[in-house]
């Protein structure tokens, strides 16, 4: 498939589908050190080639907002308290306009938990997160990361789109998802 990027908004921050997680997992939020299992579940997931690449990456990116990660960074570890998924309730400026509007971020399940319905309760919680500071959200992805996008689609959040690219990515996600999502 061709990996086009895609950004996706929600209007509003209202009535968040709930999923529990497996008895067997927990939810939990950034602790400070927990830098290197962020790297790790991000790197099993190859958006970085080794997990030095994805420790830089996090400490550009969070290292200066490190006390908001503790409250907007969450983890899903498994019945031993190994960190197996994260995602971050994060914050930016979709438009450059300068208006504040919250983000899903960097989300990721380690591939062995992949398929264990924890996917759905990892996002119900960060965007329970965003809720309590923003009044909307957005997300980027990419086409290639299409199960991924159909539950976005599934928790409210549409398509923007900005340009005849942004056409071509959703009317290609349109017919691998075999479903309508452009009106």
């Amino acid at each position: 498939m061709k990996r086009i990027p895609v950004s996706m908004v929600r209007k509003d921050l209202l009535d968040i589908p709930e999923y529990s997680l497996p008895n067997e997992y927990r939810i939990r939020l950034f602790e400070k050190g927990d830098e290197d299992n962020w790297a790790r579940v991000e790197t099993s997931v190859d958006e970085f080639k080794n997990e030095k690449e994805a420790l830089e990456h996090f400490n550009k990116e969070f290292g200066p907002y490190i006390d908001d990660m503790s409250m907007r960074c969450v983890f899903i570890e498994n019945k031993n308290g190994e960190v197996i998924g994260t995602t971050t309730a994060w914050y930016g400026d979709l438009n450059g306009d300068g208006e504040v509007s919250g983000r899903i971020h960097w989300v990721a399940i380690s591939p062995e938990y992949q398929g264990a319905k924890l996917s759905k309760p990892l996002l119900s919680a960060a965007m329970n997160i965003l809720a309590n500071h923003h009044s909307k959200a957005y997300l980027t992805s990419q086409t290639t990361s299409y199960q991924a996008i159909n539950m976005y689609l599934n928790y409210g959040f549409e398509p923007l789109i900005e340009n005849q690219t942004c056409y071509e990515a959703w009317t290609l996600l349109e017919n691998t998802l075999n479903r309508k999502i452009l009106m």
